[in-house]
Formats: C-alpha cells, sequence, structure tokens
C-alpha cells in the first residue's frame, strides 16, 4: 500500500511542485492554512501541516489531480472545522469556487451534543457527502487516505470505529475514482483485522 509522507513542510512540497501551473495559488493556500491552523498538532502530536501536505500529494502524486480549485480546497479543508475562519474568509481569500469545496467537507458543529447524537450528526455528515460534487469528494477522499495511512498510530478502538467508519462511507465514495477506488482497496485488506 503506498503511502504519502515526502512532504513534511510546504518547503518540501513547494520543491516538488515548482513547475506545477497552479503553484502560486498553492502557495497562497498553504500559507494561509498554515497561518489559520497555527501550531494546531494532530492526535499523534505530528503538525497539523503534515496532514494538509499529505492530502495534498495524495491529490497530486496518487491521484494525478491538476484542478487548482481541488488542490486549494485540499490544503483548506480544515480551516473553518478546526480554526477561527470561515466560510466567508475562505471565500474573500480564494473565491466561491474553493470557498464551496471546504464547505461541502467540513463537519457541522457538534454544540452541546451527547456522544450518541455526536455519532449520528457524524454520519448523517458522511452521508450527505454522497450527493456532494465530485471534486469535493476528492478533497473528502484525499483527507482520508491521510487520516487512515497510519492508522495503526491510534488507540486500538479508535482503530476498529476508524475502520468501520471508513468501510461504510468512504469506501462506496472512492469508487467514483479508479485510483482512490484500489488504493482503498488495499488499505481495507491491510487493516481488515480490525473487523
Amino acid at each position: 500500500m503506498r503511502t504519502f509522507t515526502s512532504w513534511p513542510t510546504w518547503d518540501a512540497a513547494r520543491a516538488d511542485l515548482a513547475d506545477h501551473p497552479a503553484l502560486p495559488l498553492l502557495t497562497r493556500a498553504a500559507e494561509a492554512a498554515l497561518r489559520w491552523h497555527g501550531d494546531q498538532a494532530r492526535p499523534t502530536g505530528a503538525p497539523y501541516a503534515e496532514h494538509l501536505l499529505e492530502a495534498l500529494e495524495v491529490l497530486v502524486r496518487g491521484a494525478e489531480v491538476s484542478d487548482p480549485a481541488t488542490l486549494a480546497a485540499v490544503l483548506l479543508h480544515d480551516v473553518v472545522e478546526d480554526t477561527a475562519a470561515t466560510v466567508a474568509d475562505v471565500e474573500a481569500e480564494f473565491g466561491d469556487e474553493v470557498a464551496e469545496l471546504v464547505d461541502w467537507v467540513t463537519k457541522p458543529p457538534p454544540g452541546g451534543l451527547g456522544r450518541k447524537e455526536k455519532r449520528a450528526a457524524r454520519a448523517a455528515y458522511l452521508r450527505r457527502l454522497g450527493d456532494a460534487p465530485d471534486a469535493a469528494v476528492l478533497v473528502k477522499l484525499a483527507d482520508r487516505v491521510s487520516n487512515v495511512q497510519s492508522l495503526e498510530k491510534m488507540p486500538p478502538d479508535f482503530q476498529r470505529r476508524y475502520y468501520a467508519e471508513t468501510v461504510t462511507y468512504i469506501l462506496p465514495l472512492a469508487e467514483r475514482s479508479p485510483w482512490f477506488a484500489r488504493w482503498f482497496d488495499e488499505w481495507r485488506r491491510a487493516y481488515a483485522h480490525l473487523l
């Protein structure tokens, strides 16, 4: 199973993307994402930027996506969910196409819900992605590849829940893209012990 960890920093990604026609937009998106996320870390303790750059690498090197708005959106996909940035902020800096993609992949805030209600809201959000435009689905799939390519680093209970959620909701979305369908099929088999 191929993993995507070659761009731990924006400098590393930018060097590989030097000839990419969308580099100016991607540079702005990366700088905005780094500014909004600040010093946030992932649950593993890694800098949050690594996740965003992994997702970008998935789209560029794996799925060979070249659409500038989709690539910018993957760098910004968590800013509304995890920072003080709003969809309006994203739209003001990057236009309505990028903002719409970010909006599609942003989970609604849990807002005082209990554990059971939070899980139901999350399931509803994931089901809603079935109606999302293809570009938004690509962003979500790249996000999930980054999250699951090192699932073994997470606690066992989380691994089992996240595996089941991915198989139930994400694998059907992956069927829209032959590359993602193949990648997630390999991943599913590699982690089948979590059933």
